[in-house]
């Protein structure tokens, strides 16, 4: 099946092609790579030009944010199942892809997601803190579960029902999403349990505490919206990330 991976970008000249090299190397026979830059102004553009002929899709343009060019992603993209590759982020190996695809050989499966680690911003291979999603149940939801969003494939069918990134967030329409596909839309997702994305650190959702406390407002804002839960379920949602601070020191 056709595995379509949209990439967002905004003057990241230092990592984009990184991160195009990750997905260009993957075995899956194939893939469909979108990249959607909002206009950049640093020479990221000059550098996707010498992607071009290897990109399904290539548009420069201004746009209102990131979750605004994965919409424009999606709605370009053809492929059974869409996914995403930020343009700092890179997939754990050659593999990654194909066993997403292998996930969705069974048709009762509407997503799937698996693990992720959060690496040094200049050295890919420095871990600084692992993500095991583990399986998903419902139930997980109003105790502040979710997918790493990085991870998380889903068959476009799926985004053209229940729709895809509300811009009205600034930080937190990927965890809207999520909840409205996994608790509303009821949407059956298969865990990978392995690590299938490197990301990493210095996001958005926590480059100050004006952030931080953003991207707080718009997650409660998030279930109560999608019915999940509400300060408790918020609660939960940020302690269960501190065991991903200690967990990469133990297998390591």
């Amino acid at each position: 099946m056709k595995i379509s991976v949209i990439t967002a970008v905004y003057n990241n000249r230092d990592t984009i092609g990184e991160a195009l090299d990750s997905a260009l190397a993957q075995d899956h026979p194939n893939v469909e790579l979108i990249v959607i830059d909002g206009g950049s102004t640093d020479g990221t553009l000059q550098v996707l030009q010498g992607y071009a002929d290897r990109l399904a899709v290539l548009v420069s343009e201004p746009d209102r944010g990131i979750y605004d060019a994965l919409n424009k992603g999606i709605a370009r993209a053809s492929g059974e199942v869409v996914g995403f590759l930020h343009s700092d982020d890179l997939f754990a190996d050659a593999s990654v892809l194909s066993r997403i695809g292998a996930a969705f050989t069974d048709p009762e499966v509407d997503a799937a997601y698996g693990d992720l680690l959060y690496v040094s911003k200049d050295d890919p291979l420095r871990v600084v803190r692992s993500w095991r999603a583990d399986a998903f149940t419902p139930g997980k939801l109003a105790r502040g579960w979710m997918p790493p969003h990085p991870t998380f494939y889903v068959r476009r069918t799926v985004y053209e029902t229940l729709g895809g990134y509300d811009t009205s967030y600034r930080i937190a329409a990927d965890y809207d999403c999520v909840l409205r596909l996994l608790g509303r839309g009821g949407v059956r997702a298969a865990y990978i349990p392995e690590v299938l994305v490197k990301m990493r650190v210095g996001g958005a959702s926590n480059r100050s505490l004006k952030n931080i406390l953003r991207k707080s407002r718009e997650d409660y804002r998030a279930l109560r919206t999608n019915g999940v839960g509400g300060v408790a379920a918020l609660a939960w949602k940020n302690l269960s990330k501190l065991p991903q601070f200690f967990m990469h020191r133990a297998s390591a």
